[in-house]
């Protein structure tokens, strides 16, 4: 895949880096990589779930970061009536700067349609998800043109689709597909009807976001984002389709040279236990964003089999991969010892006495170990993740 697919190394980036190595000092490279990940690490995404009372707009902040509706301590409270009365945001649960808005119900009491935008600050969202359970009204039309005339980015949603599955399955005649068109359809004439031109519309469940069009919202909203936000958009999607742990798998890839750089350029310094300890330190950070990524860690298992029903233990029995057991800095230095050889290292700060052309050397080897260790659990957690994947859904969706 190509790495500039999904952003996450821009040619500016890459020219900055190579200029730096070119005509400065490792070091000056180093810095530029920091600050790379610093921005990563620091980058906001703010998404505001909207729509009439009713509609679902709860349950889907919910499905979307990978929480039971029951979980009374994370999940955004669900019921048959109007349960948000406020503006509130909610986490996600292992990107904490990815926040989804739970906005109250266009027309509610307190949200009149024509000030709804003001009410809930709609300066600080960078794209709105307008959802109805039924056929669009016009405070839906009306929202969505105010949002257009601010310049943001807004997508309609038509929630609760397994149910109008479910209830067209009863029919002798029932054909899936054209159920999905007829649905589509006729939201569309009705948005059109109101003033809108060329409306796209997404049929979601938020029980089965695998199904339906959510693998499409997801895209759709990926490459209208700002290239800086697609990572972190892009890392916090449920695990739900292989075509979603392939993006994150090369996303994460896309990284991998910048933090063998990193380790190549401390390598070059001989400071005895400096190179090892820092390789070290390199390789537990991002092994570990690897696993929250592709959704390991014990608490996403467990919130899948919530939602799926199938148990811990059978969701787990399939993984193979050493690191789902602890990312620690001990487990790390016996794969770089088995990666490398128990020679390596010693070799690496031995040639980095040498002058120039040692510190070359000795940066080569470190580049090229971490490089390798970082592929290659990468590869492993991809897929560990999806055989669990496999386990929950019986299929890679």
């Amino acid at each position: 895949m190509d790495e500039n697919e999904y952003g996450m190394i821009t040619d500016e980036e890459v020219k900055d880096i190579r200029e730096a190595l070119e005509n400065s000092t490792l070091a000056t490279a180093a810095e530029k990589i920091q600050d790379y990940f610093n921005q990563l690490d620091h980058t906001t995404l703010n998404i505001a779930i909207t729509g009439e009372s009713g509609s679902g707009k709860s349950t889907f902040v919910n499905a979307f970061r990978g929480i039971p509706n029951d979980d009374e301590i994370n999940g955004a409270p669900t019921g048959v009536v109007e349960t948000t009365m406020d503006a509130k945001s909610y986490p996600h649960p292992k990107y904490p700067n990815v926040q989804l808005w739970d906005l109250p119900g266009i027309g509610t009491p307190n949200f009149k349609a024509d000030t709804y935008l003001q009410d809930v600050k709609f300066e600080r969202y960078d794209f709105f998800i307008i959802i109805a359970s039924e056929r669009f009204k016009s405070s839906n039309v009306q929202l969505a043109l105010e949002i257009q005339e601010m310049k943001k980015s807004f997508y309609f949603v038509r929630s609760k689709i397994d149910n109008d599955i479910r209830a067209e399955k009863q029919k002798k005649t029932f054909d899936r597909d054209k159920t999905l068109e007829t649905i589509r359809d006729d939201c569309i004439k009705g948005l059109q009807k109101q003033g809108l031109t060329s409306p796209t519309v997404f049929l979601i469940s938020s029980f089965e976001l695998g199904c339906y069009d959510f693998p499409l919202l997801e895209e759709t909203m990926e490459k209208e984002l700002p290239m800086h936000k697609r990572h972190v958009f892009l890392l916090s999607l449920p695990n739900m389709s292989q075509k979603i742990i392939e993006k994150k798998k090369a996303a994460l890839q896309a990284d991998i040279w910048k933090m063998a750089v990193l380790s190549g350029t401390i390598a070059a310094i001989p400071i005895p236990g400096l190179s090892v300890a820092v390789d070290v330190t390199i390789l537990v950070k991002q092994i570990s964003r690897y696993y929250l990524a592709f959704g390991l860690d014990e608490d996403s298992l467990r919130n899948l089999s919530s939602r799926t029903g199938v148990t811990l233990k059978d969701l787990k029995s399939d993984l193979k991969s050493l690191l789902n057991k602890e990312i620690t800095a001990d487990v790390v230095i016996k794969l770089l010892t088995k990666a490398a050889g128990g020679g390596l290292m010693a070799l690496e700060y031995l040639v980095s006495n040498i002058p120039v052309f040692g510190s070359l050397a000795a940066g080569g080897i470190s580049f090229g170990t971490t490089r390798y260790m970082l592929n290659s659990c990468l590869n492993e957690l991809a897929e560990d993740s999806h055989s669990v994947l496999m386990k929950a859904f019986g299929t890679s969706v």
